[in-house]
């Protein structure tokens, strides 16, 4: 179901508050999901497969990068960069999720952190998806608590050497690069990228997920691996500065989520209206015309977050506290929406011909991806009472 502008799902007309820039944007993205990625990804998740084919194509969109300038990025308005993520996430939640670890994550440390001779060598080949990269923060026993990681890096010569383990690390399977984040014998946390094919790295590939199956996931090991002192960004000195890409990145999962949940409520408003029972369609029935009006609530309130996350972005004013109270919200309501729209479908919404049953699995990840509800939660709780709760 393709439909122009906001449609049926932007009833308070926040498509005309996009400049005619951000509306070319949403609109290219829009129509690589719908016409390159829908049409085949339900084989691909399926089957637990990534899909490289789909991968020049991304790179053609010229989205990589979203927000930051020079070096070949593309300088997107910070509602353009959501309104990307939006629109990938409802194309297919494991395409989103790679564009999220390589540019919403792996770009931004770069971007953020990098000396200019880092970033000149290597995001402008990121921005065409020459170079795919990684960002390898979270470990086995450190998700939630990520800040007492434990991956080391010890000085050795004119460069590093890192041990340690990773686990959740999207794209690492067969990513060019990859941010890797160890603390060093002072305790400090920095970030080391580690390229491809250097010794000591082994991935292996997570198996039996229930979501997001299009997109792998790694376990990565680091025994004796040796980095030179120009791979470490030269801004990463404390885990402060891993807090700051993951927030500048937060802002995007709060709009994949919308992206969720505006698919799920297009394709359950497409489906009820041809749907026939008891001699009409479902679509006639006051129940059905409630649900879909109270998901199209929930849908409208997510749109307006965003909306607003996106001004307080462009004009530097958007807080640690906020992004957080954004993910958690839009997480949630996603979940819910999503769920709704697979009821509604009945048995038929658990097959992938439906794309709604894909959804509902990968909107389960929107959940603990970037942090769980509970810890967003505990930290806007601290901005309410002054007060935390993490300790």
């Amino acid at each position: 179901m393709a439909l122009e502008g906001g449609g049926a799902s932007d009833l308070y007309l926040t498509e005309l508050r996009l400049s005619d820039e951000e509306r070319a944007v949403r609109d290219r993205v829009r129509r690589f999901c719908d016409e390159e990625v829908r049409p085949v990804i339900n084989g691909y998740w399926e089957r637990a497969e990534f899909p490289f084919p789909l991968v020049p194509k991304l790179a053609a969109l010229g989205v990589c990068g979203g927000t930051f300038t020079g070096h070949g990025l593309p300088g997107l308005s910070p509602l353009a960069a959501g309104l990307v993520s939006m629109e990938l996430a409802r194309g297919d939640g494991s395409v989103s999720t790679f564009h999220g670890v390589h540019s919403g994550l792996a770009m931004t440390a770069i971007a953020l952190l990098g000396s200019e001779e880092q970033k000149a060598r290597w995001l402008g080949p990121m921005a065409r998806l020459e170079l795919v990269g990684a960002f390898a923060l979270t470990e086995p026993d450190h998700g939630s608590d990520a800040v007492t990681l434990e991956t080391r890096a010890r000085r050795l010569g004119a460069g590093h050497v890192i041990d340690g383990e990773k686990r959740w690390i999207g794209n690492a399977m067969f990513a060019d690069l990859m941010v890797v984040w160890a603390r060093d014998a002072r305790g400090d946390v920095g970030a080391y990228v580690v390229e491809k094919g250097t010794p000591g790295v082994e991935t292996r590939r997570i198996t039996g997920k229930i979501a997001k199956r299009a997109s792998w996931q790694a376990d990565v090991l680091l025994r004796d691996v040796r980095v030179p002192e120009e791979h470490r960004l030269a801004g990463a000195r404390s885990f402060d500065d891993a807090a700051r890409v993951l927030a500048h990145a937060r802002p995007g999962i709060a709009w994949g989520a919308l992206g969720h949940a505006v698919a799920a409520y297009e394709f359950a408003v497409e489906y009820t209206l041809g749907r026939e029972q008891f001699g009409k369609p479902i679509a006639a029935y006051g129940l059905t015309q409630f649900r879909l009006a109270k998901m199209l609530g929930e849908v409208t309130a997510m749109r307006l977050v965003c909306m607003r996350l996106a001004e307080l972005l462009g004009e530097g004013r958007l807080t640690p506290p906020m992004a957080s109270l954004a993910k958690m919200h839009n997480a949630a309501k996603a979940r819910a929406v999503v769920a709704e729209a697979r009821d509604l479908l009945g048995g038929n919404g658990i097959l992938l011909d439906n794309e709604v049953g894909r959804h509902l699995g990968d909107v389960e990840v929107v959940s603990t991806v970037e942090g769980t509800d509970a810890v967003h939660a505990l930290i806007v709780g601290r901005e309410i009472t002054g007060m935390s709760a993490f300790t």
